[in-house]
């Protein structure tokens, strides 16, 4: 555009220039005619002329053409000039479709631009939105806190309160557990001193009759007078006097519930036998309690013979099923055994060592859930080392559908309250409640508390259980450790 008006600028002021020129060539041809008339007064003054042109003033800011030459018409320039006009109009209309084009985008430009205005406050109130909902949620986050806090401390102190109950409960069961085993205990004797004649000696020791002369065939009521420290927690039992003297009564069990841990009453048979396969081989096929006698051993022991299971033969070392005994008990008791014959009873550490020292014994291991379900677990080799070694675990290889639970007690040592012998920190024997052969602690405890109902809840896992048989929150109904040779 500043093009065109150059041009059009330019063509102005050429036409102005040759129109004065033209005046100027009039004038100077009047001057002519003037100058011949007065040639004489011009000649006279000395023979010059002079001209004298008059252009009208005007402001320009370009450079000024004169066009000296005359005033024709030069056509080729017209059609240059017009052809360049057009180009220039071109030029224009491009210009102003550009402008157009522009002005759309402008536009387009001017509506995000609004657009974006609209976003960025729709934007700065979700903001505000969203902080206000975070200071709520902060504030009821800080609220739930304080609810939590509240029922921790509150579950603390009902836990701690659930721990005292549940050690004052232990208690009681311990408690009740001595006074029911103290009341048998003088039901018994009350029930023997009734039955007693009053001419029999006195109680005697626990050694047997040096004279059997006069004594009969058969030797039960013999049998019933060798105690050892198993047998009811007595150390004593009346003996056997001549044929005149009136037997004691033989101590029957309270038979249980169902199987397979049967009770019978003492076998009227004589013995000793090195064990209840010995007994089974001489043609004794009732189970119940028998006078033993291991080789190489001077004592005699008392102790049950399962007749009737896995092909009988079996010495019971070990039966829980009523929780009638308390097995929390220290070394010696352990070593020497405790507990009732015909109920729940360990047979002793000493007596076990004997035992299976005399020949190569298997283990069996019987356990029943509280919904009757019986399973077993079966090692092929199975004896102790003596007390110098702490009753050390000796076990072979295992069978059975019960799951593997005591191979991991293999090779250790015997735990109780009193004798610490586990590879725990603590004492294993303290926490569960009962003796065992512990690791770290224990993959399984058949001394511990005789839970009722199967699943427990304790501080510490103290409850009879097999870990591959429901686990160690699982306290067993029934179970019996019983040893045979192989």
């Amino acid at each position: 555009m500043e093009k065109t008006l150059t041009i059009g600028l330019t063509l102005f002021l050429t036409l102005c220039v040759d129109i004065p020129g033209a005046g100027g060539r009039k004038e100077g041809a009047q001057g002519e005619s003037t100058q011949k008339r007065s040639s004489p007064s011009s000649d006279t003054k000395g023979g010059r002329c002079s001209y004298t042109f008059i252009v009208p003033q005007q402001k320009l800011t370009g450079a000024l053409c004169l066009n000296t030459q005359s005033a024709s018409t030069n056509q080729s320039e017209v059609a240059a000039l017009r052809g360049e006009l057009r180009r220039q109009q071109e030029q224009l209309e491009k210009l102003r479709g550009q402008l157009e084009q522009e002005g759309s985008l402008a536009m387009e430009v001017r509506a995000l631009r609004k657009e974006s205005s609209s976003m960025n406050s729709r934007i700065s109130q979700l903001y505000a939105q969203l902080l206000h909902e975070v200071i709520h949620k902060k504030d009821q986050a800080l609220e739930q806190q304080r609810v939590e806090n509240l029922l921790l401390n509150a579950t603390t102190q009902a836990l701690q309160v659930s721990g005292n109950y549940r050690e004052l409960e232990k208690k009681y069961g311990a408690l009740t557990s001595m006074m029911s085993s103290q009341n048998l205990f003088i039901a018994r004797l009350e029930k023997q001193c009734q039955r007693r004649d009053p001419t029999q000696a006195p109680l005697v020791t626990t050694e047997p009759p040096k004279s059997q002369s006069n004594v009969p065939r058969n030797h039960s009521s013999e049998a019933n007078e060798m105690t050892n420290d198993v047998q009811r927690d007595q150390s004593a039992l009346p003996s056997q006097q001549e044929k005149t003297v009136l037997s004691l009564p033989t101590m029957t069990a309270n038979t249980p519930t169902d199987s397979p841990f049967s009770s019978f009453p003492v076998t009227k048979t004589p013995g000793p036998w090195r064990d209840c396969q010995h007994v089974m081989e001489s043609g004794e096929t009732t189970s119940g309690i028998y006078l033993l006698r291991p080789q190489s051993a001077n004592r005699l022991l008392q102790a049950w013979c399962e007749q009737s299971r896995a092909q009988g033969g079996w010495t019971v070392i070990q039966r829980r099923q009523d929780g009638s005994v308390n097995f929390f008990r220290n070394w010696e008791q352990y070593k020497q055994g405790f507990g009732n014959l015909d109920g729940e009873y360990w047979l002793g550490l000493e007596h076990l060592y004997w035992l299976t020292k005399q020949a190569q014994y298997k283990l069996r291991v019987a356990l029943e859930d509280w919904q009757g379900r019986q399973v077993f677990a079966e090692y092929d080799s199975f004896h102790l080392e003596p007390e110098s070694d702490w009753y050390r675990l000796r076990l072979g290889q295992y069978h059975g559908n019960a799951g593997d639970s005591l191979s991991w007690h293999n090779n250790k040592a015997f735990t109780t309250l009193d004798r610490d012998k586990d590879s725990y920190t603590g004492n294993c024997a303290h926490y569960q409640k009962g003796g065992w052969w512990y690791h770290m602690c224990a993959h399984s405890n058949l001394n511990g508390v005789w839970y009722r109902g199967g699943h427990y809840r304790s501080r510490y896992q103290d409850g009879v259980y097999w870990a591959e048989f429901h686990g160690g929150a699982y306290s067993l109904k029934r179970v019996s450790m019983m040893i045979k040779p192989t």
